[in-house]
């Protein structure tokens, strides 16, 4: 693979992983004994407005939260795979199927620069 490429989408990689933990970080705080791993931030509650009469207030918060780990989890894959791109390319591992060993097309890493399969094995 062409160096050139390969530097490339080094610097795809590490903006991506900048803008995806920018995007954890604004609801979320990094888990301190899981690496790769998040933790939602529970909405704050507005102890006051909750009363008997309010618990709509509560469940929209809930839901809120419910959310939130939803797009956590998508995130945070994301996130695993570009860091796990970025630590294949010292290794000269970029761009190779971690399942068939073969290369994986050019112009499907310059669509996903963190693609870890070719696209016969993903659809396996």
């Amino acid at each position: 693979m062409d160096k050139s490429f390969i530097k490339e989408q080094k610097e795809k990689l590490e903006n991506m992983k900048e803008k995806l933990e920018t995007q954890l970080q604004s609801f979320a705080k990094q888990d301190e004994h899981l690496k790769d791993n998040w933790k939602s931030n529970f909405p704050k509650l507005d102890k006051a407005a909750i009363g008997d009469s309010n618990l709509e207030v509560a469940q929209d918060e809930v839901e809120e939260y419910l959310n939130r780990l939803s797009i956590e989890h998508t995130l945070e894959i994301k996130l695993q795979n570009v860091r796990i791109a970025l630590e294949s390319i010292p290794n000269n591992k970029y761009g190779k199927c971690e399942k068939c060993k073969k290369a994986i097309p050019i112009e499907r890493l310059e669509v996903c620069p963190e693609a870890r399969l070719c696209l016969e094995c993903e659809r396996k």
